[in-house]
């Protein structure tokens, strides 16, 4: 027992009080680390040999502590030891570093008065803020060797020392650590500010994909769904902020499965924001969220509120460049640039034809989703036109009203001759649209055979072309429901497409006379002629488009006032506003 009195304040307490109240045991049921740490201590005392590492020396220290073993006490006493230890050994090496902070879990009050959790936080984040060039421990002990370096070839260990060590050397390891401990080494590297946000961003990643299964396929499979929240929302609170600290697909998927596990309006809205600051990284695929509650089948709330996201934020770089001297560069991010836009509108296009599939999808969020990037520059209107297409097909019993409101989205002057060709033929889509596309087309087909002439309409059918040829399909005149609610026959559609090829076929025509003859005379007449067959055709195809129209009802009483045959008279008595309206410049 003298040993133990001689190096223990503790013990020399208790056997005072224990011989004054004439006691013959000592009871100790509190020690820290329980049993196996008291015999170290009690081995020390006698001089016998202990053994320390890095699982057993938490506990070790903890247990000198109680029984108060101090240098006051006795030169080179247990606590003296054990802290040279740490310091020498312990906290020198970065696997053993990771195990102490581990093992302080189970003792973490008194690990934390003892500063052994702070130490060993500051000793696993300095290592990691090292330049990757001082690294020469074995700096991550969870990946496999490589062939190199399990071989004593002297040539493969000098191929080992000139290999480059990674940035994110250590994002495996810290995976190890539980929650608590993780946020507070990460928070350390962050404030040393030695490591980029990237590399922060993919440990981040990793921790994750590591302590969530199915994080990387967004969608959690099981667990505890508390613990996984707290999980998450610990995450996306220390991201850090800069652009480029988190991947694209990270962010995704850490919003999708905030959305599953229902995670705090503040997480959410924090990502929405990120994500929509770089929606021009997005694929569809990204977008397709299911909704959590409700009868549509995608979330289309959180696509709008992504999509408003990017909106404003171009909008307020705008408004900051106007702020700053106009001569002075712009440093604003490539997602407000109109390259990002176009591809923005593009997914948009993409996700709307996704989502039309929808047979619970209201119109108005298929509207206002396509109209919040109405104004972005679209190479064609080919997506958004497949999307409207779906829609009518998966929703066929929607209003006249309805109907107009989604066809009023698209530009027919912006469809390539593909969707031209597609539309002429489409059942679906309003007479109005179906005439707006040939207008257009045979507009395209005059223009490229080199005729400046305008194609002549019956006067009638002017009523359903845009503004005039400077217009769009999102023209403001006024229309009649039946005029949007009219739907072309089969043999209709099938005389435009006819009339289409043959303006194609003449124009070539042209062209190749042009090219054969030398005297060029030839060529110019066949292109007049050509220019007049145009005319012909397009007067013959439209007049009984429009006497079809005539006997099926489809005009009001005011369309109905003109013929066909009255186009002649009616072009040289037209009034200046109808004549601007059919003028081409």
């Amino acid at each position: 027992m003298f040993p133990l009195l001689s190096k223990s304040a503790r013990f020399q307490k208790l056997i005072t009080n224990t011989n004054e109240e004439n006691i013959d045991e000592v009871h100790i049921h509190d020690i820290p680390g329980g049993p196996a740490a008291f015999e170290i201590c009690a081995k020390f005392c006698y001089g016998m040999t202990v053994t320390l590492n890095a699982y057993n020396v938490v506990a070790a220290r903890c247990a000198a502590e109680y029984l108060e073993m101090y240098e006051t006490v006795e030169k080179g006493n247990l606590i003296y030891k054990i802290e040279v230890f740490l310091n020498s050994s312990i906290f020198r090496s970065w696997k053993d570093s990771i195990i102490v902070l581990q093992t302080t879990k189970s003792l973490l009050k008194w690990s934390e008065e003892l500063k052994v959790v702070s130490h060993g936080i500051d000793s696993i984040a300095t290592k990691a803020s090292l330049d990757t060039l001082k690294v020469e421990w074995s700096y991550t002990y969870n990946r496999k060797k490589l062939p190199s370096e399990n071989s004593n070839d002297p040539h493969f260990s000098s191929v080992r020392k000139q290999q480059l060590v990674p940035k994110d050397w250590w994002v495996e390891d810290l995976c190890e650590l539980q929650l608590d401990l993780y946020e507070r080494v990460i928070t350390t590297i962050i404030a040393k500010g030695n490591v980029s946000g990237a590399v922060i961003g993919e440990a981040l990643n990793a921790y994750a994909s590591r302590r969530m299964p199915g994080f990387n396929k967004g969608e959690i499979q099981g667990g505890d769904i508390i613990k996984d929240r707290l999980l998450l929302e610990t995450i996306i609170r220390i991201l850090p902020v800069d652009m480029g600290s988190a991947s694209f697909s990270f962010l995704v998927k850490l919003l999708r499965v905030a959305i599953q596990l229902e995670c705090e309006e503040l997480e959410r809205s924090e990502l929405i924001r990120r994500i929509g600051m770089c929606l021009e990284e997005a694929k569809v695929s990204d977008l397709l969220i299911r909704a959590p509650v409700g009868d549509t089948i995608f979330y289309v709330d959180i696509v709008q509120r992504l999509v408003e996201e990017f909106v404003a934020c171009g909008q307020q770089v705008q408004t900051d460049s106007l702020l700053e001297d106009e001569f002075q560069e712009i440093r604003s991010p490539g997602m407000v640039s109109d390259p990002s836009k176009a591809k923005v509108a593009k997914l948009v296009d993409g996700y709307l034809a996704e989502i039309a599939r929808d047979p619970n999808l209201p119109l108005a969020k298929f509207v206002n989703l396509a109209e919040l990037v109405s104004s972005f520059t679209r190479a064609s209107h080919d997506g958004l036109y497949r999307a409207i297409d779906m829609y009518l097909k998966e929703h066929p019993g929607i209003s006249k009203s309805e109907r107009k409101k989604i066809c009023r989205l698209m530009n027919c002057r912006n469809l390539s001759a593909e969707a031209c060709m597609h539309a002429v033929q489409n059942e679906r889509l309003p007479m109005r649209v179906v005439v707006q596309v040939l207008f257009f087309e045979q507009l395209r087909a005059t223009t490229s055979s080199g005729d400046n002439s305008t194609p002549d309409h019956p006067g009638s059918l002017r009523a359903f072309l845009p503004g005039g040829s400077h217009g769009s399909s999102m023209s403001t005149i006024t229309n009649t429901e039946e005029e949007w609610d009219a739907v072309g026959t089969m043999e209709d559609i099938k005389s435009l497409k006819g009339e289409v090829d043959a303006l194609k076929l003449s124009g070539g025509t042209g062209r190749a006379s042009g090219r054969k003859d030398n005297n060029g005379d030839k060529g110019n007449a066949d292109n007049v002629a050509a220019s007049k067959m145009k005319g012909f055709i397009s007067k013959k195809i439209l007049s009984k488009i429009w006497s079809s129209k005539e006997k099926s009802g489809d005009l009001s009483s005011s369309d109905t006032s003109e013929s066909p045959a009255s186009t002649v008279v009616e072009e040289t008595k037209s009034t200046p506003s109808r004549s601007r309206r059919h003028s081409v410049s």
